[in-house]
């Protein structure tokens, strides 16, 4: 007689490796696989799970997050952990909160507040500051449990302040010097079990006080000094963001830190009308890249990266007008009724918006690109159902139509704007990327935006649209959408004990009731420290989420088993 932990019987299985479903039961001990076979009237376990009817997958890996302020704070990684996600490699963008001296604690939040929206009340009440140098950081969360496992890259902007002080912040050339000093400090995380090192050379990356990030224009000898160092332990990836302001130039000095460290690169790639690039230039040029050897990998996303827009939320499409920047921080009641008075609207519609901000000037551009966030959300909408084509067609002021539209709901309502990913009013340009041989599936960025971006639902947004939901063209087979968001996120990061299910491997695993899969509309929480609010997207459709042997979600509610952790590269 056997006596097993789990045993998942009946089960529909995608094992990751991208090959067909097959039907069979799951064994499993001591938090791995121990067997794939059909199961005998002798086999027992503490928890005999009945998966008939539903498909079984590994746990979905997720490589781009910022939950490095909410794994100080929180054992529950949502909204992340509510979507099958089971790893999440957090610190990108070259945003963090370590290294830090103490006298900056101010200046990485108002820096993580600014790129990533996390309200700086949240931060700072929630975060401890029980560390200074990268390492401390990892030997706190490596204290701590969580109900996912957790990867930490060290983030250039918090480093060059660590190093250079206010010459970092007011984006000096790095001396010498201050490059070894770096350089030093970022292969020290690595050997000790940061992931990467990760940076942003993109103007949209702002602090809340509206200067570009440190690290905006490091030259070519600072970030190949520091790859080159981190080359040499053998480990850890590299990850940038870009406009590529510097076009081809400014993408061949990246490649030169792939080429001087031998480490693995990822970049992300988007559609959008607010940068230097087109975007299937630079993935061509990350496939020739690929082509010719070089570990560099596009990270990319199969849904439009979508700015929810609103009264009670960060932006709307009237946020840089000066009468409305009077009332943005009153009660959502006490803006509409201001709102609702016929010369503070007048007084809007004569005004011009007083910003420099890319993005908001590329809301205002893209008036026949808004729509209603419908419950639930259709991720590929017709421009026919834009905001804009419908005040054309029924002959009214589309500003007008976008004011009264904020209006309903008791200024609850909520509208979409796809800022990546939908210049063409489709996800064909979407398909194109993530079908390259070249890309990985990310940018879900669980933990930031939270009152501006709701993405993390990524991979069940893969699964239910493109696996299953899509009418607009082609749909994308179920076992490749499993691969690219278990074995292939898994093994470009690493991790070689997980995103498959096989005998020996981690038993990080999903059971989704397919079938009945639903992603609902974002709406806003306030679950936060100080009572801070966020954007989160209900799901039904998980079953079970099985971490390392241990259950930790039953029909999408927390078993408050945390058998997660900090993993070290």
């Amino acid at each position: 007689m056997s006596k097993f932990d789990i045993i998942i019987k009946n089960g529909t299985i995608y094992d990751g490796s991208g090959m067909n479903s097959y039907v069979s039961d799951i064994f499993i001990n001591d938090s791995k696989i121990v067997k794939i076979d059909k199961s005998s009237n002798n086999d027992t376990a503490k928890e005999i799970i009945n998966a008939e009817n539903k498909i079984v997958t590994p746990g979905f890996v997720d490589i781009h997050t910022h939950y490095d302020g909410q794994a100080t704070w929180d054992n529950y990684i949502s909204p992340s952990s509510w979507y099958g996600v089971t790893t999440a490699i957090m610190g990108n963008c070259g945003v963090g909160f370590a290294p830090v001296k103490n006298e900056d604690h101010h200046n990485l939040i108002k820096l993580m507040e600014g790129v990533e929206d996390i309200p700086q009340v949240v931060l700072t009440e929630g975060i401890e500051w029980q560390w200074e140098t990268y390492n401390d950081y990892m030997d706190f969360l490596g204290k701590r449990k969580f109900d996912i496992d957790l990867g930490s890259q060290i983030p250039h902007g918090a480093l060059r302040l660590y190093v250079m002080g206010q010459r970092g912040a007011d984006r000096e050339a790095a001396t010498d010097e201050d490059i070894l000093k770096m350089s030093k400090l970022a292969s020290e995380a690595v050997e000790n079990g940061a992931f990467g090192f990760t940076t942003s050379r993109t103007i949209n990356h702002r602090t809340s006080d509206g200067d570009y990030v440190p690290q905006l224009e490091a030259r070519e000898n600072e970030l190949v000094g520091i790859a080159k160092s981190i080359g040499k332990t053998n480990k850890g990836v590299l990850q940038v963001v870009s406009d590529f302001l510097g076009g081809k130039e400014e993408y061949l000095m990246l490649e030169k830190m792939v080429i001087e460290s031998k480490r693995p690169l990822s970049i992300t790639v988007a559609q959008t009308d607010a940068v230097a690039y087109e975007w299937n230039e630079l993935l061509s040029w990350i496939e020739n890249s690929g082509k010719n050897g070089l570990p560099i990998r596009a990270q990319v996303s199969g849904r439009p990266i979508g700015l929810v827009l609103g009264l009670s939320v960060t932006l709307n499409p009237f946020s840089g007008h000066p009468s409305f920047k009077e009332i943005e921080n009153l009660s959502l009641s006490e803006k509409i009724r201001i709102m609702k008075n016929d010369d503070f609207k007048n007084r809007i519609f004569s005004e011009r918006p007083n910003t420099d901000d890319g993005l908001m000037l590329s809301i205002l551009r893209n008036y026949d690109n808004i729509y209603i966030l419908d419950n639930p959300p259709n991720y590929e909408p017709n421009v026919e159902e834009s905001l804009g084509f419908q005040a054309k067609k029924k002959g009214l002021n589309v500003v007008e139509v976008l004011y009264d539209t904020l209006l309903k709901n008791e200024g609850r309502q909520l509208i979409y704007y796809p800022i990546g990913n939908y210049m063409d009013g489709s996800l064909d340009a979407s398909k194109r990327m993530i079908e390259s041989d070249y890309s990985l599936l990310a940018l879900g960025d669980g933990g930031a935006h939270c009152s501006t971006i709701c993405d993390a639902s990524f991979p069940t947004h893969m699964l239910t649209f493109w696996g299953r939901d899509r009418t607009r063209g082609p749909k994308i087979e179920l076992p490749w959408i499993i691969k690219s968001y278990t074995s292939d996120n898994a093994y470009a990061m690493g991790l070689t004990d997980r995103g498959l299910i096989k005998e020996g491997m981690l038993a990080d695993i999903n059971i989704i009731d397919f079938d009945n899969l639903q992603l609902y509309a974002p709406e806003l929480v306030n679950d936060l420290p100080a009572g801070g609010k966020r954007l989160i997207q209900n799901v039904d459709g998980y079953e079970t989420t099985i971490k390392s042997g241990v259950i930790t979600y039953n029909q999408g509610i927390a078993t408050k088993n945390l058998p997660g952790k900090l993993l070290r590269n």
